[in-house]
């Protein structure tokens, strides 16, 4: 396994209780290899929790927040829907899918998932800045917000928070890295 830090030490294991003393509920984490580096997955068996690059910028905060969120123990397994998400990610990589079908578990406030669901509507191949992205949800001024909201996206590449850049042109920010960012943005670009 290549990996940048060990699972386990960032998930809860079936030894440890929450601090209410009861799982809700158990989540699966496990490992995808992707041409732009791990990437983590977790799950239950219906909906992808989260999906981020192992080296990604606030990784460990999303996890917390996720097994905060859910009460949910998670442990380093696969899924089923699992290796679905790694199919349709070697599909989107190989250019033979656009979009995503994997079934989602939002944990955004109803502010975030707003944000989320305006970047799903941003076309495959295509960029908009903050303020534009802003402007479609009727909230102009709120840039800052959309920007702070892309930024706690937990499911990278599937809800394309990399296709929203700069005002002026620039990048801006990516958990994934630029790096990452411009080569989903020039990867989309080509096939459009």
């Amino acid at each position: 396994m290549n990996s940048v830090f060990d699972l386990n030490k960032i998930f809860l294991h079936s030894d440890k209780i929450s601090d209410e003393g009861v799982y809700r509920q158990s989540l699966k984490a496990s490992w995808l290899d992707t041409k732009l580096g791990p990437m983590i997955a977790i799950s239950d068996e219906t909906n992808l929790y989260l999906l981020e690059f192992a080296d990604g910028k606030g990784l460990k905060r999303k996890i917390e927040r996720l097994r905060r969120a859910t009460k949910a123990v998670i442990i380093q397994k696969s899924t089923a829907l699992i290796e679905s998400v790694a199919l349709e990610l070697e599909f989107y990589f190989d250019r033979k899918i656009r979009k995503f079908m994997t079934p989602l578990h939002f944990l955004g406030s109803l502010f975030q998932n707003l944000v989320y669901e305006e970047l799903m509507r941003i076309p495959y191949g295509q960029t908009r800045n903050y303020k534009a992205q802003a402007s479609a949800l009727g909230k102009s001024k709120a840039y800052r917000a959309v920007a702070n909201a892309n930024a706690a996206n937990q499911f990278s590449i599937i809800v394309p928070c990399h296709r929203v850049i700069n005002s002026n042109g620039a990048l801006g920010g990516y958990s994934g890295g630029i790096t990452r960012k411009q080569w989903l943005i020039n990867h989309e670009r080509c096939h459009v």
